[in-house]
């Protein structure tokens, strides 16, 4: 026998939060996010960081995201822990903001992680994967190519290599 439904049936499910949405929610407002990249001695890089990191956290329903910096720059990964410890937040998810898989998360992060959760063994550390591999990547890459090719005109030059 074929189930019927109707549509304000459908809209009243659609409108109400399943159980396990409600439960993913809850994690991620006592989850604090940390925007891990390498650091740089040009400011705006750093300020992009902060800046993804802002937009996250404007969207993405956690309870903290911070941006952190393997060198040069700061805040550096144990302060941004420091400082979700502290707010009170016990689970932390670091996202290594690299393209790809090199000495800085095969050996650098899982190093500063370890010794992270040494000092704060009550802390619930998780290091997500690298974007490397991502199936986003190759149709973002496409994207710039195709912003490249059609400014023909030239009239927003790159500044990359340019002080």
């Amino acid at each position: 026998m074929p189930v019927k439904t109707s549509i304000g049936c459908i809209a009243g499910m659609a409108s109400r939060p399943t159980v396990a949405v409600r439960k993913m929610e809850a994690r991620q407002s006592e989850t604090a996010v940390i925007v891990f990249a390498h650091g740089s001695r040009v400011e705006e890089g750093n300020r992009g960081v902060h800046n993804l990191a802002q937009q996250i956290q404007e969207t993405g329903g956690f309870a903290r995201v911070r941006a952190a910096f393997l060198d040069i720059a700061q805040p550096d990964l144990a302060t941004a822990v420091e400082d979700a410890a502290a707010a009170g937040l016990s689970k932390i998810i670091v996202i290594p903001y690299f393209l790809t898989m090199g000495k800085h998360l095969s050996r650098d992060l899982p190093e500063l992680v370890a010794s992270i959760q040494q000092r704060h063994p009550e802390l619930q550390i998780q290091t997500a994967k690298a974007l490397e591999g991502h199936p986003l990547i190759p149709s973002l890459v496409l994207a710039r190519i195709r912003e490249a090719s059609e400014n023909e005109r030239g009239d927003e030059p790159s500044t990359y290599g340019k002080t």
